[in-house]
């Protein structure tokens, strides 16, 4: 589990412009050191490299990598464009955060300014002809390092934007949620049911703002609460939707004032975000199979493939509740768990709603909860559930007494013990 400041640090550290300007600010340096080098390069070296070869290879340099850069910002914001238009708004960001082609668009603006660099200290008489050398020897690194970049960005633009992609990263964020979140289920303090009652002398700590919560400092919250011989049950999760009239936690053995320093260990903000909010990647997946059935797109294809990615994505949240560590190393928080009867409407009602009258989707749905049904516990009752649901839902659309039939043999499996 991240700290406040490791995850907004961790956040800062996916934005685009942010490696870019690492870059940028290396290849700045780079191109001066060649000014402060040239005094420890041995006087008996021979020298034979002119200013106007250097200058030659650093003005086809400067010139192509502005050219490449600006096609790459374009190649990149119609790979956003498209997977907005064909996956999911949700996903793109998914796409912002690749370091695949933040590390190819860093590389070139570093390179182009590099360049840019290098040929206005070579314009002003700045290197001397052991700085020429020096410059020379690092312009053929940044030539080699270029030419890998670009063959593995011609490599990932066969990818970049396209569904099956995109989805995969979908599900990569959301396995990863789900296996941390499933391996310690309670954020590392007491679970408690949601329904159970909270005593009545807590006090209730209300958000300042409107939003999504994104993450939880569930550690400082317990540092606090042992601090102040306090105890916080929690009431709102990451992905929980919050405003000043929801409590998102409630203190007993603590007075108003201590409202304000709970309050800062809660991120809010506008979007959700996939880190510490498994059902946000379920809904995600979800989205993705509802637009591909849609009459504008009809591709059933990818609905049957989410649908398999989503057995994925539950199965690894059964394996990993099997081995959870169930430790309780904040015995003051109590947390509430999440409730794997969402799991299910989150990710298989809007797919057996868009999809009823296709009967491929419905078979698809139907083995997909025979396999869920099989782990047993909430998740059969559950699977048993949405089956049931999704074969009302496909008696009504499907236009064939056949498909009906061949449908209602298919969810025979529900009759067994």
């Amino acid at each position: 589990m991240f700290s406040k400041w490791q995850w907004l640090l961790v956040q800062f550290s996916r934005a685009l412009w942010v490696r870019a300007t690492a870059f940028a600010i290396l290849a700045v340096a780079t191109s001066l050191l060649a000014i402060i080098g040239q005094r420890w390069l041995p006087p008996d070296i021979p020298v034979s490299i002119g200013a106007e070869a250097v200058d030659t290879i650093l003005n086809v340099l400067a010139s192509s990598m502005l050219a490449v850069t600006t096609f790459s910002l374009s190649v990149m914001v119609s790979a956003y464009s498209a997977a907005t238009t064909n996956v999911t708004p949700r996903a793109t960001r998914l796409l912002m955060q690749d370091t695949t082609t933040q590390n190819v668009l860093a590389t070139f603006i570093g390179s182009f300014l590099f360049s840019l660099v290098g040929l206005v200290a070579l314009s002003t008489g700045a290197y001397g002809e052991g700085g020429r050398v020096i410059l020379f020897l690092v312009t053929l690194v940044v030539i080699v390092i270029i030419v890998v970049t670009i063959l593995r960005w011609i490599e990932h633009l066969s990818r970049l934007g396209r569904v099956g992609e995109t989805t995969d990263r979908v599900e990569q964020a959301t396995c990863a949620a789900i296996i941390q979140r499933a391996a310690n289920p309670a954020l590392g303090g007491k679970p408690f049911s949601p329904d159970q009652p909270i005593p009545d002398q807590a006090l209730p700590v209300y958000p300042t703002l409107v939003g999504y919560i994104q993450h939880v400092d569930v550690e400082a919250l317990a540092q606090w609460a042992e601090q102040n011989d306090a105890e916080i049950y929690l009431t709102a999760l990451p992905g929980g939707f919050v405003h000043p009239a929801r409590p998102v936690a409630w203190l007993i053995g603590a007075t108003d004032d201590d409202a304000s320093s709970v309050r800062e260990h809660f991120t809010v903000d506008d979007e959700r975000s996939f880190d510490q909010d498994p059902r946000f990647g379920l809904v995600v997946l979800s989205e993705i199979a509802s637009r591909a059935l849609s009459p504008a797109v009809n591709d059933p294809g990818t609905a049957i493939d989410v649908i398999g990615r989503a057995v994925r994505v539950l199965h690894h949240w059964h394996t990993q509740r099997g081995e959870a560590d169930d430790t309780v190393r904040w015995p003051r928080i109590r947390v509430p768990l999440l409730d794997e009867r969402e799991f299910f409407d989150d990710l298989f009602n809007p797919i057996a709603r868009d999809g009823a009258a296709l009967l491929e989707v419905q078979i698809r749905l139907q083995k997909a909860f025979e396999v869920l049904a099989s782990y047993g516990g909430s998740f059969r009752a559950s699977a048993r559930l949405h089956a049931r649901l999704a074969l009302a839902r496909a008696e009504q659309a499907l236009a064939l007494e056949r498909d009906r039939a061949e449908l209602r043999e298919l969810a025979r499996w529900m009759e067994q013990d």
